[in-house]
C-alpha cells in the first residue's frame, strides 16, 4: 500500500491510499483542481478512484467535494449525518445517488479495499475515522477527535501505518491569540487532540510492525512540526514502556503541499 497526504490542517485535508491500480481518498477538503493535481502526481486518474471516504462535514474536509463530483462522479462513503449536512449545503445537483451510508463500527468494501469505520468525538454531525485494508497492509486515519479511549486504541491495534492528529501544543494554544471560546472548543472532548495526547495514543498502539506514523492536522497558529515531533517522541521515550521512538518512522504531514509517497 502507498499513502500520500495532499494537504493536512485546518485549511484543508485530503489523503490518498493506493494499492496497485486501485485508490481511495479520505476527505476532499481542498479544491478539485488540487485534488486532481495530487492524483496526477500519484499516477491515479480521478475517474478511476474506487471511492471517497468522508470523515465529517466541516469545510476543511469537504470544500472540494461538490466540484470534484461534478467532474468525476465517484462513490462517496460517509455517515448519514455527514451526507445529510453536505447534501443540504451543496444545493442543486444529482449527488445523492453517489452517497453510500456508513454506520459507526461497520465494515464495508470500496473496490478491492476493505474498510472499517469508528466513531470519534468531535463537534460535527456524525464524525468517523477509517481503517483501510488492501489484503496485505492496513492503514488507519484518525484525526479531529477531542479525546480517545481504550476503544480507539483497540481499533488501531496492529495497523501498519497510522495518520494521527497532533493538532496543538497546549501552552501555545493557551497563550495564543485565539478567542477564549475557540480555545475552550479546541481543548474540549469534542475538539482536537494535543501533541501530548497524540503521543499517548500512539504509545498505546505501538508494536514492532508499525511502519509509519504521520502526525497530521497540525495547527498553523498553535503548533510547530518540530514541537509536535518532540512532544510525541517524549511521550514514548519517557513512558518507561521500553519502546524507543527512534525505532519508528514518525513524521509530520505538510499543511498545504503533498507529502512524499510512503510505501508500507
Amino acid at each position: 500500500m502507498q499513502i500520500r497526504t495532499f494537504a493536512s490542517g485546518s485549511s484543508g485535508n485530503c489523503t490518498l491510499f493506493k494499492s496497485g491500480e486501485e485508490a481511495v481518498l479520505v476527505d476532499a477538503g481542498i479544491s478539485a483542481k488540487r485534488i486532481a493535481e495530487g492524483l496526477d502526481l500519484s499516477g491515479v486518474k480521478p475517474g478511476n478512484l474506487s471511492g471517497i471516504l468522508i470523515t465529517h462535514e466541516h469545510v476543511d474536509h469537504i470544500s472540494g467535494l461538490k466540484v470534484f463530483l461534478k467532474h468525476y462522479p465517484v462513490p462517496v462513503y460517509t455517515a448519514h449525518g455527514t451526507a445529510r449536512a453536505f447534501l443540504h449545503s451543496a444545493g442543486p445537483g444529482d449527488f445523492a445517488s453517489l452517497f453510500h451510508e456508513v454506520k459507526a463500527g461497520e465494515s464495508f468494501s470500496v473496490g478491492s479495499f476493505s474498510v472499517d469505520s469508528f466513531s470519534v468525538s468531535h463537534d460535527a454531525a456524525d464524525p468517523l475515522s477509517y481503517k483501510i485494508h488492501d489484503g496485505e497492509r492496513t492503514a488507519a486515519l484518525m484525526t479531529d477527535l477531542g479525546v480517545f479511549t481504550e476503544a480507539h486504541s483497540a481499533f488501531l491495534k496492529d495497523v501498519d501505518a497510522l495518520i494521527l492528529e497532533a493538532n496543538h501544543d497546549i501552552r501555545m494554544l493557551e497563550t495564543g491569540p485565539y478567542p477564549y471560546a475557540l480555545k475552550r472548543r479546541i481543548l474540549s472532548d469534542f475538539g482536537h487532540l494535543s501533541n501530548e495526547n497524540a503521543g499517548k495514543l500512539l504509545l498505546s498502539v505501538l508494536h514492532p510492525g508499525l511502519k509509519l506514523c504521520l502526525l497530521a492536522h497540525l495547527s498553523e497558529e498553535n503548533n510547530l512540526p518540530e514541537l509536535a515531533l518532540l512532544s510525541v517522541r517524549n511521550e514514548i521515550d519517557l513512558s518507561g514502556s521500553g519502546f524507543r521512538s527512534s525505532e519508528y518512522k514518525i513524521e509530520t504531514a505538510p499543511r498545504s503541499t503533498p507529502s512524499p509517497m510512503y510505501d508500507i
